[in-house]
């Protein structure tokens, strides 16, 4: 600890650690780490897809005498190549560890980017199968998306969200929709296209109107036991007492 000229300690400032800021291409590490064990055929698959394009540029270089620049441009034309496969797999493969768990449907409609207001928590769940709907207002309408349990389970939480909704906006297009993989269900790594192929019905503040009175819905609603009425309920006074 220093001492001042006066004789009294002066306290060490700790010092602060560094943080390491992360550059793009570790995230594509990460990307491809997590794709690799997912699927081990990619690293393979884009060694392969490098090697095509840079012999393809090669040839198609040499056939004018300048096989050099051919390789010159066909290599970052591979390196593109490849990143692209390698998004479109890791995609595949994040949605291969989504489908089937509770809430899945969330993320799936997370990567629809604009024009659309979208529910992160779900507006209906039943208790016992784990069966959620969540819901997503843009210019088609109102769409409502169910995930998890069977389809009678989802179709009926389904219609049930149509006539809570038909009543604040009557006169908006509802939409429903399954996910599974069952007929007549969408597969969940094509949701997002599935609801944004609807064709648009509604102004932007239109959107913005309807999204106001549906979020007077509110979420979930907890059930509550059966003999009870929450209108003449009232509180234990000589427990808020502490005896």
């Amino acid at each position: 600890m220093a001492r001042s000229s006066s004789g009294s300690a002066e306290p060490t400032k700790p010092k602060k650690s560094k943080v390491r800021k992360r550059r793009w291409y570790h995230q594509v590490w990460d990307v491809f780490q997590m794709t690799r064990k997912a699927d081990p055929t990619v690293p393979w698959i884009m060694l392969a897809i490098l090697v095509i394009a840079a012999g393809l540029g090669f040839a198609v270089g040499a056939i004018f005498n300048q096989g050099p620049y051919g390789l010159f441009v066909g290599v970052p034309v591979g390196i593109l190549a490849a990143t692209i496969f390698l998004s479109r797999r890791a995609e595949r493969a994040a949605y291969s560890s989504l489908e089937g768990q509770p809430g899945a449907v969330s993320a799936a409609l997370g990567t629809i980017r604009r024009g659309w207001n979208i529910e992160e928590q779900p507006v209906a769940v039943d208790g016992r199968s784990q069966a959620m709907v969540f819901r997503a207002i843009g210019r088609p309408g109102v769409v409502f998306v169910a995930d998890g349990g069977s389809r009678g389970i989802q179709q009926r939480l389904l219609e049930g969200e149509r006539k809570r909704a038909g009543r604040l906006v009557p006169d908006v297009p509802i939409h429903l929709m399954q996910t599974g993989r069952e007929e007549g269900q969408v597969p969940l790594p094509k949701v997002a296209a599935a609801v944004k192929k609807h064709k648009n019905r509604l102004t932007p503040a239109e959107v913005a109107e309807i999204t106001k009175r549906l979020k007077a819905l509110g979420g979930v609603r907890m059930p509550i036991p059966k003999g009870v009425d929450p209108t003449r309920m009232r509180p234990d006074r000589k427990g808020m007492r502490g005896r």
